[in-house]
């Protein structure tokens, strides 16, 4: 958070929650990155300062409320003031994803894009019963087998496009980077009450190393795919 903002008007225990950042997300991503021997690209600021993963202009880019929490410093914020947001903070983490997949293709290779996310268990009072998530919209070329492998995995139990669906977007990074580009790519959530300490976020690293290797590994998979 940056310090000029003063936590928003928000208390750290609030920051703290799933409202201020993706509980357990970076720990699996930086794992699940050494075990692919993957470049990773992370966002470095809270999700209240600006979403790196919503349209610029959305609501929820730089929310107002967040799972019944006001946010003050978001209230009422002048044009300037986003516009040095998405300047300082959000176009940086998209052109840092630009750079690492442009360096595949200036060696003439497709490159495939991997988003890891996660979700709170319990959201406006619904329970989620999920342990992980797999959301894909037209391009299924990682999500269906995805899908396949970690649902053999002894007891996970696999959402398909749920709690979010890719098929009702808000994601704005695989849209921008890869789908609109034709390259492979899925986007994954994780539990986050299963991830938010170190033995959970490597067990789930290695869950998820286990169902993505093979396929990574396929030489087909590595084409530009538009679907109709």
């Amino acid at each position: 958070m940056p310090v000029a903002l003063r936590s928003l008007g928000l208390e750290e225990w609030q920051l703290l929650r799933h409202i201020g950042w993706d509980i357990g997300a970076a720990e699996v991503a930086r794992a699940l990155a050494h075990r692919l021997d993957a470049p990773l690209v992370l966002a470095g600021y809270s999700r209240l300062v600006i979403d790196c993963n919503r349209r610029p202009g959305d609501a929820s880019s730089i929310p107002e409320e967040s799972d019944g929490a006001a946010v003050p410093g978001n209230r009422g914020l002048a044009e300037a003031d986003a516009a040095q947001r998405l300047g300082e903070l959000f176009w940086p983490y998209h052109a840092a994803i630009e750079a690492a997949l442009e360096r595949w293709r200036g060696q003439g290779l497709v490159p495939a894009l991997v988003a890891i996310h996660s979700f709170t268990p319990v959201f406006q009072g619904s329970e989620r019963p999920w342990h992980i998530g797999v959301l894909w919209d037209q391009d299924g070329r990682i999500a269906r087998p995805l899908i396949e492998a970690l649902a053999r995995q002894d007891g996970v139990v696999v959402g398909d496009n749920e709690p979010y669906s890719a098929r009702a977007p808000q994601g704005y990074s695989v849209s921008a980077h890869a789908a609109a580009k034709g390259y492979p790519h899925v986007a994954i959530e994780v539990r986050q009450d299963l991830i938010d300490t170190h033995h959970g976020a490597r067990e789930w690293a290695e869950r998820l190393a286990a169902a993505l290797g093979p396929i990574l590994k396929s030489g087909s998979l590595y084409r530009v795919e538009h679907s109709p």
